[in-house]
């Protein structure tokens, strides 16, 4: 089987000011997708064919031109190598191309368009991606992470290309979908603690049903001002009715669950926040800046949380990170530097702080500033802080400060086996936790939480397999 592999995988905050081009991505192609692409294992009878991956640390929406260039050139590459058996396809599922709607449906539909109705094409997810119509009728099978924090990327990427598989050896499944009309942040509905357990773990029972072949249910991307923000069930099977019925099930049993969501930590406003850290007994405390979180879409450089904290007289605390190039470049010039830092890159949500700072080591990307009791990771470009070995090779040990801030949302495995206590902050910025704070206009009505008593009863969408030759 000749297993054409592409795709275009990030997550892209409406309300942020930033456009992600470029400079953005990490455009894999050739040996260097095969090497580094995380791909599936092949069965020995298999060969990938690479032709392009391009991945973004989430931000906001991708320039339309440079999308469009990205398409093209999967295309082209598509065209190129010949007759192919298969496409895998490496989404994430919550792009939004600037001016436009259902990135990752166009994307679909221009490698059918290509490829022809007789090509498999298999797709692995996140869970936070938002799923229509469109994608769905295009792609033969796609399967979405199970776990939020995602502990189970390779394990979904290998369940994909098993899909693809059965659909080659026992032809094509069909195809059901329900969206919910439910749309609430990954903080909220982790698969760490109920209902998010259960849930998840239920569609194991789903998948044993006879006619079934693969249940996946999303949350959607919560900061996405378009019409397919919400949940939504998906299911494949052999039986349609099986499959529209198991869709309908999921879908049923999260709508029914959606006041059960909750935050699985302390969440309070950045004063109460900063005050119950500083007081706590024990350390550390890690404070989720979760307003900011660049791995959602946040811009990585609001300055709210720094500004409480020295407004507070902390002592004894780090603060990781903070992304400012114009302020990082200035610390290459002495150990002594007046900085303007942060509100750049989102002037909208944030504003910049004048501080004065002592310069303690500096790196290629980054510098380590002290402010008063503050420590600060300064960075040159937006990044995240999820692992002790993003402190250690800066020479900073997390175990000896008292506080943390750190810019994400629910902790990673690694920073919450950091923490003896984790505080949520309710902080401003493109991924702001308070939704109905947002300005949205073009979600579908009605939809929890804006809308907290309707009736609502799953219908399923259920797409045939596309009939070969057609």
């Amino acid at each position: 089987m000749r297993i054409a592999v592409c795709g275009i995988a990030t997550e892209c905050s409406t309300f942020s000011p930033l456009l992600a081009g470029r400079a953005d991505f990490r455009i894999l192609t050739g040996d260097n997708l095969l090497k580094n692409g995380r791909l599936p294992n092949l069965e020995p009878d298999e060969e990938w064919l690479p032709i392009l991956v391009a991945r973004a640390l989430p931000g906001g929406s991708v320039e339309s031109d440079f999308f469009d260039e990205l398409v093209a050139k999967i295309d082209r590459g598509l065209a190129s190598v010949g007759p192919i058996d298969a496409v895998y396809l490496d989404l994430h599922g919550a792009m939004n191309v600037h001016g436009r709607d259902d990135a990752e449906g166009a994307l679909a539909a221009a490698i059918r368009h290509r490829v022809g109705p007789d090509t498999i094409i298999g797709a692995s997810m996140d869970l936070h991606g938002n799923i229509t119509e469109e994608l769905v009728q295009n792609i033969d099978v796609l399967t979405g992470y199970r776990t939020a924090p995602h502990v189970d990327v390779e394990e979904t990427r290998e369940c994909a290309m098993h899909l693809i598989r059965r659909c080659r050896a026992e032809g094509r499944p069909h195809k059901a979908l329900v969206p919910i009309p439910v749309a609430l942040p990954g903080e909220k509905t982790s698969t760490e603690w109920a209902p998010g357990d259960r849930l998840w773990n239920s569609l194991e029972e789903f998948d044993a049903r006879p006619g079934i072949w693969d249940t996946s249910l999303f949350v959607g991307y919560a900061w996405a001002d378009e019409p397919r923000n919400g949940a939504v069930s998906v299911v494949f099977g052999s039986d349609p009715e099986a499959a529209g019925k198991a869709a309908e099930e999921i879908a049923q049993l999260y709508f029914d669950a959606r006041q059960e969501f909750q935050f699985g930590a302390d969440a309070m406003e950045i004063d109460e926040a900063v005050s119950s850290a500083l007081n706590f007994d024990r350390s550390p405390v890690i404070l989720s800046d979760s307003g900011d979180n660049p791995t959602a879409g946040g811009a990585g450089d609001t300055t709210d949380v720094l500004r409480a904290l020295l407004a507070a007289g902390a002592q004894n605390t780090l603060v990781a990170g903070l992304a400012d190039e114009a302020a990082f470049l200035l610390c290459r010039e002495g150990e002594s530097v007046s900085l303007s830092l942060g509100g750049k890159l989102d002037p909208v949500h944030s504003s910049s702080l004048e501080v004065e700072a002592r310069v303690l080591r500096t790196f290629e990307e980054t510098a380590v500033l002290q402010i008063d009791g503050i420590t600060l990771i300064l960075t040159q470009r937006r990044r995240p802080f999820h692992h002790r070995s993003d402190f250690t090779d800066l020479g900073l040990g997390p175990e000896d400060y008292k506080v943390i801030s750190v810019k994400i949302g629910y902790l990673v495995p690694e920073l919450k086996a950091m923490a003896h206590h984790n505080i949520l902050v309710l902080s401003p910025g493109a991924v702001d936790q308070r939704l109905q704070k947002r300005p949205y206009s073009r979600i579908k009505r009605p939809m929890f939480p804006w809308d907290l008593e309707f009736s609502w009863k799953p219908q399923a969408f259920i797409a045939k397999p596309l009939p070969a030759g057609t």
